[in-house]
């Protein structure tokens, strides 16, 4: 929570937290829950590739909270046609109406086919899903979402799995200014300070997965991320202050009692 509390409303769903997890790269999905409450997040993703309702043991989904926000997503579509289809198994199969739109057929950078983001998009909020579609930081792309349906705007803060933190800052920029809608940062991001800058820039919440599940201690990670994603939340509320371009300026004013107790 923020100082005066801040809540964040998407799909009809009011949060308190502003950090989304994920389920993958953990040595031992036995982690997830210790990891759900260290960082305090309400939403959590999962690939629905990795989903065995007929396996108890293997089921992923045994691990997860029943208090987190289940936010399938469409990891392995390499088109919209597919990306639909696995939504509406999803649906079929009674994890909600949330779902993570990623269709990827670049299988060396892993970058996200805006185009046919958009179609599946527009399709599935057509059939009343909430839709968080996973793109570059691209306006044009961002703008289509909109008219698409989408409940958020998902850009990638650099290549997936890279922890190489906001590499698309200037272009996440754009998008806050321009778009509407929550633009949640997803992928990307490694240190828990690169999730605070994103939040000072605006950005309604981020995505954190690799940079946790790879951490020596996740459990400790996942409360770090928690903290600056509040603090950079905060940090944007209070409004930043202003930057010199050049020069500096003195903190205190020059004239007091101290100039003139000197000269004496």
């Amino acid at each position: 929570m923020t100082v005066n509390g801040d809540p964040f409303v998407i799909g009809g769903k009011t949060l308190s937290s502003r950090l989304f997890i994920g389920t993958g790269k953990y040595g031992d999905d036995a982690l997830i829950p210790q990891i759900a409450a260290s960082s305090g997040s309400e939403v959590i993703t999962v690939a629905l590739r990795r989903v065995d309702l007929s396996n108890n043991k293997g089921n992923v989904l045994r691990q997860i909270p029943e208090n987190l926000q289940l936010l399938p997503n469409t990891s392995g579509a390499r088109n919209a046609e597919e990306a639909v289809r696995l939504a509406r198994l999803a649906r079929a199969a009674g994890v909600g109406d949330w779902i993570k739109i990623e269709v990827i057929s670049d299988t060396r950078h892993l970058l996200p086919d805006g185009h046919e983001t958009a179609k599946a998009t527009e399709i599935l909020a057509k059939e009343g899903f909430v839709v968080l579609p996973y793109v570059n930081a691209d306006l044009y792309v961002a703008r289509d979402l909109v008219n698409a349906g989408a409940a958020a705007v998902m850009p990638l803060g650099a290549p997936i799995g890279s922890n190489r933190g906001l590499a698309a800052r200037e272009m996440i920029g754009i998008l806050l200014e321009e778009i509407e809608l929550p633009i949640i940062v997803d992928a990307g991001i490694g240190r828990p300070s690169q999730a605070c800058e994103a939040m000072e820039m605006g950005a309604a919440a981020c995505l954190v997965n690799t940079a946790i599940a790879t951490a020596k201690d996740p459990v400790r990670m996942g409360a770090a991320f928690g903290e600056a994603v509040r603090s950079g939340r905060n940090a944007y509320l209070a409004g930043l202050g202003r930057v010199l371009a050049q020069g500096a300026e003195a903190s205190s004013p020059e004239a007091g009692a101290l100039t003139g107790f000197l000269r004496k």
